[in-house]
C-alpha cells in the first residue's frame, strides 16, 4: 500500500476529527452555551473598547442580563425569519425543486455536460463562482447543487465539483473580472471610515477593479489545479448509483422537446426582467442613484429572478412532458422540495441565534476593534501591516462569517490608521476583502456551510462536518497564499487598485501632519 503524504494524512486527520463532531445544530448549541460563559466573564471583568467611527464605549454584555434574555425570547419568530440565508434558500428552492422533480435540471445538465470536455469543468464552474458575486448570494444556492450535478453527469466525483463551486463563490469576494453588487456594498462601508478624517472624500465603486481582476486570473488556475491535484483524487473514485445517467447517457425526443419550451420560458423570464431594468419607468434601476449604485435594484432582485425563471422553466418542461397536469401537480412538487429543506430549517433557528448572541454580546466588535489596533501598534513596514491585515481578517472569519458585520466594526480603525500612513482607502478595502475570501469555507460557521453540507449529502449521505471542512480547506490554504502573494505584491510595486483609484493616498493639507 503506498504511503500518503503529509498533506493527505493531515487533511484525514481534519476529517476524521471534524466527523467526531455533533450534529451542526449541536455544534451551535454548544457555542451558545460557551458564548453565555464568556459573555457573562467579559462582563464582570468589564471588558470594554472604543468604536472609532461613534466614539462610543462598547462594553461587552452579559447574556445573562434580563434585558438580553428578554431581548432573545421576544424576537424569537423575527429572528429566525430575518436570517437572510434562509429567505433566499427557500425562495430559490421553491422554484429549483420543481424543476428538479421534473427531471428539467438533469437534462440541462446532462446536455451541457456532453459538450463540455470533462478536464474543463473545473475552470468553468470556478469562473462562473467568481462571476456569480453579481447575484449576490445566489451562487451558494444556485451553482453549488448544480455543480455536483454536473460532476456526476461526468462521472467525476460530485463532491468534487461542490467543494470547487463552494470555494469559487467564496473566492469571489475578492476575485471578480468585473466590479459587482458587492463592491457598492463593501465600498460602501469604506466611505463613512475615510470621512472621519477627510469628509470630501467619495466612494470609487470601481476602485478596486484592477485588483480583483487579477486575483481572478489567478484564483482561476489555482482553483482548477487543487481540484485536479487534491480534492478529487482524495475522494477517490465515484461509483454512480444503479440507475444514474452519466453524460454518456443521449438525452430522449420528449427531454428534448421540453428543454426547448423551457429554454423559450427563461428567455421570456430574461425579457421581461430586461424590461424592468431598462424600460420606461425601470423599477429595478434608481434613476437618483450615480455610476453603478443605479443598478442596485436590479442586483437585489436576482434571487426572485432565479425563482421565477427555475419555476416557470420547471413548468414548461413537465407540461411539455406530461408530468405537470394540472395546476395541483406544480404545488404539490414545490411542497415536496420545501419538504426537503426541512433540516436546513432547523440548523438555521439555531444559527441565527447564534449569530444574534454574538451580536448582542459585543463581543465581536470588540475582538475586531482591538485586533485592529494591535495591527497598527506594531510599528512594522506598510508590506507587513497590508498582509496583517489579510492574516487577521481570515483568523476572524472562523468567528465572524458576514463580510459587511467584519468590515462594519474594523473599517472606522483599519481605514483612518492606514490613511494616516498614506495608504489610499480603496487599498486597504482590497486587502481585506482578500483576507475574507479564504477561511471562510472552511468553518463551520460560515452561514452557507450547512447548506452546502445538505447538497453532499445528496451524493453522499454519511458526509460530515469534517469531510467537507477536509474537501474545502486545500482550497483555503491556496486562496489564502494568493491573497498573501497578490497583496503583497501591489504593496510593493504601489500599483492603483482600479481608475482613479492610487495606492497611496494624499493628505488635505487640513489634515497633513
Amino acid at each position: 500500500m503506498t504511503k500518503r503524504s503529509l498533506p493527505l494524512r493531515f487533511l484525514d486527520g481534519v476529517e476524521r476529527l471534524g466527523d467526531k463532531l455533533p450534529d451542526p445544530v449541536f455544534i451551535f448549541a454548544w457555542l451558545i452555551g460557551a458564548l453565555v460563559l464568556a459573555s457573562a466573564l467579559c462582563a464582570w471583568a468589564g471588558l470594554s473598547v472604543i468604536h472609532p467611527g461613534t466614539g462610543e464605549v462598547l462594553a461587552a454584555q452579559s447574556l445573562l442580563d434580563p434585558k438580553n434574555v428578554r431581548t432573545v425570547l421576544v424576537e424569537m419568530p423575527k429572528t429566525l425569519t430575518g436570517f437572510a440565508p434562509l429567505g433566499y434558500v427557500l425562495l430559490v428552492m421553491l422554484g429549483a425543486g420543481v424543476a428538479e422533480r421534473v427531471g428539467l435540471l438533469s437534462a440541462a445538465v446532462r446536455g451541457l455536460v456532453r459538450r463540455t470536455p470533462a478536464r474543463l469543468l473545473a475552470p468553468v464552474i470556478i469562473l462562473l463562482g467568481l462571476v456569480s458575486n453579481h447575484a449576490a448570494d445566489s451562487g451558494f444556492i444556485v451553482l453549488i447543487p448544480l455543480a455536483g450535478a454536473a460532476f456526476a453527469a461526468a462521472g467525476r466525483h460530485p463532491v468534487a465539483g461542490i467543494a470547487c463551486a463552494f470555494a469559487s463563490c467564496v473566492g469571489a469576494f475578492a476575485g471578480n473580472p468585473t466590479p459587482s453588487q458587492f463592491d457598492a456594498l463593501i465600498l460602501g462601508f469604506t466611505e463613512p471610515a475615510v470621512h472621519l478624517l477627510d469628509p470630501a472624500w467619495r466612494v470609487n465603486l470601481v476602485g478596486n477593479w484592477w485588483f480583483t481582476a487579477a486575483s481572478a486570473a489567478l484564483f482561476v488556475p489555482v482553483g482548477w489545479w487543487v481540484t485536479e491535484k487534491i480534492v478529487e483524487p482524495r475522494l477517490g473514485p465515484w461509483v454512480p448509483p444503479e440507475g444514474h445517467l452519466t453524460s454518456n447517457a443521449p438525452l430522449s425526443p420528449d427531454e428534448r422537446r421540453g428543454l426547448m419550451w423551457a429554454g423559450l420560458a427563461v428567455l421570456a423570464v430574461a425579457a421581461l426582467w430586461a424590461f424592468m431594468t431598462l424600460g420606461p419607468g425601470a423599477p429595478l434601476q434608481d434613476a437618483a442613484a450615480a455610476s453603478l449604485s443605479r443598478w442596485t435594484p436590479f442586483f437585489r432582485s436576482l434571487i426572485a429572478a432565479f425563482f421565477v425563471l427555475f419555476l416557470a422553466a420547471g413548468v414548461a418542461f413537465g407540461i411539455s412532458n406530461g408530468i405537470i397536469k394540472t395546476h395541483r401537480d406544480v404545488v404539490r412538487l414545490a411542497g415536496e422540495s420545501m419538504a426537503a429543506m426541512a433540516p436546513y430549517i432547523v440548523l438555521a433557528f439555531a444559527a441565527a441565534h447564534f449569530i444574534l448572541l454574538f451580536t448582542l454580546s459585543n463581543l465581536g466588535a470588540i475582538i475586531a476593534i482591538n485586533g485592529a489596533d494591535a495591527l497598527g501598534q506594531a510599528h512594522v513596514p506598510m508590506v507587513v501591516l497590508l498582509l496583517g491585515v489579510v492574516v487577521m481578517t481570515a483568523v476572524l472569519d472562523l468567528f465572524i462569517g458576514s463580510a459587511s458585520a467584519k468590515w462594519a466594526a474594523l473599517a472606522p480603525v483599519l481605514v483612518p490608521m492606514l490613511m494616516l500612513l498614506g495608504v489610499s482607502p480603496e487599498m486597504t478595502t482590497a486587502a481585506y476583502r482578500m483576507g475574507d475570501s479564504t477561511v471562510n469555507m472552511a468553518s463551520p460557521l460560515m452561514p452557507y456551510f450547512p447548506l452546502v453540507l445538505a447538497f453532499c449529502h445528496r451524493w453522499k449521505s454519511d458526509m460530515g462536518v469534517g469531510g467537507l471542512m477536509s474537501s474545502v480547506l486545500p482550497y483555503s490554504f491556496a486562496f489564502l497564499g494568493v491573497a498573501l502573494s497578490v497583496t503583497g505584491l501591489w504593496a510593493v510595486m504601489e500599483w492603483p487598485t482600479g481608475p482613479g483609484a492610487p495606492f497611496h493616498y494624499s493628505a488635505p493639507a487640513t489634515l497633513a501632519p
